[in-house]
């Protein structure tokens, strides 16, 4: 992300500077998606109400105003006004509020865990769905420019794709600096486009009349509903405003939102309204029939840097939720590299990247053109929200210590409306709405295998496992050979003798003068204070305990880790201290509980998964690694 800061400065915006660099890169970085819906949401819209016949005044005015009340209900009083106060220590997003729910219970849920992976999911294929709808509608301009260019339309998205997913390595903070200033000039000119066209006929103001919404509605029975799906495109992206609270704050977020992004969508969709209303063919492409021949290839040029920004949006967007993922335990472990010394929000994952590309290439050259594309599209979106709306009741009732009944009168209208939007958009299932929901499931039985199989491998290691407690009370007694230096132990439960130390005993029979038994834990908050990140025990002579706390936003660092146990007493030497780390490796079994094709899944997960010495950056001239192996 170009920008970052606590999230106490952020919210307060207690610094005016600082405030309005914020806001400048919220237009940036999180309004690309919704900000280059005009491109294709109204067009699609009408086309959806009309099904071939002319363009009617009663559609055109029917779907601006489903487009202004979409916009004001489920993203700014939904989002901007509700959720974006439902902060996880100034994070936002949605694994953050299944975790904040959580919090609120006191305990884990797994309704609640359910939601987040349903959300988190359908985050995952909307990343997959929005760099190619919005790409290609921007260079779909060329076929008004010049007719004869309609045939490189597919590979010159293609390209520009290809190129914005290899430069991500590279780091995007140079990029990102200019993202702010190039979507202000987007937003400015969506305004002046739209200020230049309301005058074509005026009257279209009328469709600010919630009527003219509910009566499309009433009057067009399966049409309207089917509309409603494509109505839909104009609030996509919406869910970016939670997403990136803890870039940017809630202050700078919402001045954006009300006084400059709302505005100029508005604007530019009552804009494209008047001009069809008196030039009906203009619907073929209302957004680029907007401006002179000769202004065609630049806003072409502008349309296309706003799409690549949106596209970049989505995924650095994706790397974070999948880091998030991880930390929570709901994927293995993955490769993270950093792009910014500065920045710690600014991460590449090449793993996460290479699907992504996959995803989207298939997506460009199986559809082809935005229209295609757009039935493919909200479907994932809008489920994130319904998920969203139903964790933001439990955290309004549970945390914020509202009435059962009153969170209920305040969120389920929100949710009945977000649950309109999908019951539309699954109209569009066999026309392609089939694509996010493959990739979300395929995403949740991932996640669902990873969770099932780990819980199944801790139940089996469990059974031969040995407490710590028995074995210390037993090398007390019958000490074995010591040796010099430190052994730190990795391990997920302290309270059982790690693998490698019981293999350290059985083969090397040694046992040295420091063992520290290691477990790393991460929070149900997005960070957690150096203060609170290392707790210390002492078992005995020659054992401690050490816990290390990250929240899920954050990435473990071991050895920085260690360096505030040691302001705390421990004394160790780097150079003298080792690292046992177990590595198993799994053989499937007939009785393990899961299917056999899950059990090879899993097994598949568990050997992708990225080393424990690079995750939790460990130096690897210090690591010792015991392998056994385990069946599942």
């Amino acid at each position: 992300m170009a920008a970052s800061t606590t999230s106490t400065e952020a919210e307060d915006g207690s610094v005016t500077s600082g405030f309005w660099a914020l806001t400048l890169g919220s237009i940036g970085v999180v309004f690309g998606d919704i900000g280059t819906s005009p491109l294709y949401a109204f067009r699609e819209a009408v086309a959806s109400a009309t099904e071939g016949q002319p363009v009617s005044r009663i559609i055109v005015l029917g779907v601006l105003s489903l487009i202004l009340w979409a916009l004001l209900i489920v993203v700014t009083a939904k989002y901007v006004l509700l959720l974006l106060r439902a902060d996880n220590k100034g994070e936002g997003g949605t694994l953050s509020l299944m975790a904040l729910g959580q919090r609120a219970l006191g305990r884990r849920s797994i309704f609640l865990l359910a939601l987040g992976v349903v959300g988190a999911s359908m985050f995952i294929g909307d990343s997959m769905i929005t760099p190619a709808i919005s790409v290609l509608s921007a260079v779909e301009g060329l076929k008004l420019a010049a007719p004869a260019l309609e045939h490189y339309v597919v590979p010159l998205t293609v390209f520009i794709l290809v190129v914005l997913f290899s430069v991500q390595s590279k780091g995007t903070a140079l990029v990102a600096s200019a993202f702010g200033p190039v979507m202000v000039v987007w937003f400015l000119s969506l305004a002046v486009m739209g200020l230049v066209h309301i005058s074509d006929d005026p009257s279209v103001l009328a469709a600010i009349n919630p009527y003219y919404a509910i009566e499309f509605l009433l009057s067009h029975g399966t049409i309207g509903l089917v509309t409603l799906g494509a109505v839909f495109l104009a609030v996509t992206g919406g869910e970016a405003l939670y997403a990136d609270l803890g870039h940017f704050g809630r202050k700078p977020i919402q001045s954006a939102w009300v006084f400059f992004v709302l505005p100029s969508l508005l604007i530019n969709y009552f804009g494209q309204g008047a001009l069809v209303l008196a030039d009906p063919a203009a619907i073929e492409n209302s957004f680029y029939r907007m401006v002179p021949d000769v202004l065609l290839l630049p806003l072409v040029g502008l349309a296309t840097a706003a799409t690549v920004i949106a596209s970049q949006a989505v995924i650095t967007g994706a790397y974070s939720l999948v880091r998030q993922a991880v930390q929570l335990g709901l994927l293995p472990r993955f490769e993270v590299c950093y792009t910014s010394e500065t920045h710690a929000g600014q991460i590449y994952l090449p793993r996460v990247n290479r699907l992504l590309l996959i995803g989207v290439m298939l997506l460009v050259l199986l559809f082809r053109t935005s229209s295609n594309l757009a039935s493919a599209y909200g479907i994932a979106v809008s489920m994130t929200m319904v998920v969203d709306g139903i964790m933001g009741f439990v955290v309004i009732w549970k945390l914020w210590n509202f009435r059962a009944a009153t969170a209920a009168a305040l969120i389920i209208p929100l949710v009945v409306v977000d649950m309109a939007f999908f019951s539309a958009n699954l109209l569009k299932l066999l026309e392609g709405a089939w694509v996010p929901l493959l990739f979300g499931a395929a995403m949740a039985v991932i996640i669902w295998t990873w969770r099932r199989g780990s819980a199944i491998l801790i139940l089996k290691t469990r059974k031969t496992e040995v407490p710590l407690e028995d074995l210390v009370a037993s090398l007390e007694k019958r000490p074995p050979h010591v040796v010099k230096g430190t052994a730190v132990f990795l391990t997920s439960d302290p309270a059982f003798v790690p693998t490698a130390l019981l293999h350290n005993l059985k083969h090397n029979k040694v046992l040295h003068e420091h063992n520290v038994i290691l477990t790393i834990e991460t929070a149900q908050t997005p960070r957690v204070d150096s203060a609170e990140r290392v707790r210390m025990e002492r078992i005995s002579e020659k054992f401690s305990k050490v816990k290390l706390r990250y929240g899920f936003m954050e990435s473990p660092n071991v050895p920085k880790a260690l360096a505030i146990a040691r302001k705390l007493g421990w004394q160790f030497d780097i150079m003298s201290t080792s690292f046992f780390v177990s590595r198993r490796s799994l053989k499937p079994s007939s009785q393990s509980g899961m299917p056999l094709w899950q059990d090879h899944l899993f097994i598949a997960l568990t050997r992708s998964a990225n080393d424990a010495t690079d995750y939790f950056q460990i130096p690897t001239g210090r690591v010792v690694e015991v392998g056994t192996q385990v069946i599942i």
